[in-house]
């Protein structure tokens, strides 16, 4: 269950629903940052400068090579001699829910979520800057 912290971060995000091209349609064309969550857990963090409607139907349609999340879900998927379909990684994430929030600061809000919720499918995590000298 997410804790109180989790659900500060996310304050501003719209309530959780399916991560499905239904969902989507009703995005905005806008700058944000999005969140995919399973089992209430966020798994994956993205933002986008352009429109959060079309980078979250990316995520669902798009290909590996346009997609960190769709490439981290499908290698999930993957079996060997097999490659996950994109209509079963779609699939998979449709089983997801999905969060969206406008800002005009996509990248800044993105870091501050990776650093604090540790997102399984995002690929670098950035470092929290330590003291020298630390403990």
């Amino acid at each position: 269950m997410p804790d109180a912290t989790h659900d500060d971060l996310l304050a501003g995000f719209t309530a959780p629903q399916p991560y499905t091209m239904e969902a989507v349609a009703s995005a905005p064309r806008a700058p944000g940052v999005h969140v995919v969550l399973d089992g209430g857990v966020v798994i994956y963090v993205g933002r986008t400068r352009r429109g959060l409607r079309d980078r979250l139907r990316q995520h669902l349609t798009g290909n590996r090579d346009s997609s960190v999340l769709h490439d981290q879900v499908g290698q999930l998927l993957d079996t060997p001699g097999n490659a996950a379909s994109a209509a079963d990684i779609a699939s998979w994430l449709g089983r997801c829910d999905v969060r969206w929030q406008e800002t005009d600061n996509p990248e800044g809000t993105k870091e501050a979520l990776v650093v604090a919720l540790k997102p399984r499918f995002n690929r670098q995590v950035p470092k929290p800057r330590q003291a020298s000298g630390g403990e």
